[in-house]
């Protein structure tokens, strides 16, 4: 056991979230080996899964202070996603609530869903958006020694916009439907909007954005 706290250490993979083909990369020898080096590690409490494949150092190893962040495990658990939808809007400050779901847009076709019992639900769902335009809107974030991609906040709320299909009334859906305050969505800019006009594929959605785009500015004007 020492062996693989060892060698975890000396990959610099200590403070880090890690997969089955990471150890695979360390320990030499067989599967096998390395499936019941991991299985006793899991019975030690050495090792914690976060997924099937998927694992830290235990905090006990590690230092108590040493948690993985929920979007750095959503990140690994499917690495061509991002954080969005009320996750990320949450993390920007632009919704009052608590989010208990780690919610992600995948590009995988289905939608898929896990549960850890010590960071809670974490949900994929894909978009109708255009390939090329997948990570438009998208910021990569640094969260110690994890990282994540996150929605930029327009971005955020218009993949809540096409996942329910909403349809564009007026600016009322921001403020009470999604209770965004003003003075947050404010501050978006015209570059904000062009950088999503080719993201989404159904004209509902562009048609929201467009329509946002003309609200806002005209609400702009007049304050």
């Amino acid at each position: 056991m020492n062996t693989l706290v060892h060698q975890i250490h000396e990959h610099g993979l200590t403070n880090r979230i890690f997969t089955s083909r990471q150890l695979s990369d360390i320990f030499e020898g067989n599967q096998s080996r390395r499936n019941r080096l991991v299985s006793h590690a899991l019975k030690a409490g050495v090792l914690v899964r976060l997924k099937r494949g998927v694992y830290c150092l235990s905090t006990s190893i590690t230092g108590a202070e040493f948690l993985p962040h929920p979007f750095g495990v959503a990140q690994v658990m499917d690495m061509q996603s991002y954080i969005s939808f009320e996750t990320a809007l949450r993390f920007h400050n632009w919704i009052p609530e608590a989010v208990y779901t780690h919610c992600s847009v995948t590009p995988k076709p289905k939608s898929f869903r896990y549960l850890h019992n010590v960071l809670g639900w974490f949900s994929f769902q894909p978009l109708a958006v255009n390939k090329n335009d997948f990570l438009k809107g998208v910021s990569h974030y640094q969260f110690g020694e994890q990282s994540a991609l996150v929605a930029d906040p327009l971005r955020a709320v218009m993949d809540i916009v096409e996942r329910q299909k909403q349809v564009w009334t007026d600016i009322d859906y921001i403020e009470e439907g999604l209770r965004i305050e003003d003075e947050d969505f404010l501050k978006l800019r015209r570059k904000d909007f062009a950088m999503l006009k080719n993201v989404y594929k159904h004209r509902k959605a562009v048609n929201f954005l467009e329509n946002f785009e003309v609200a806002l500015f005209k609400l702009k004007s007049q304050t």
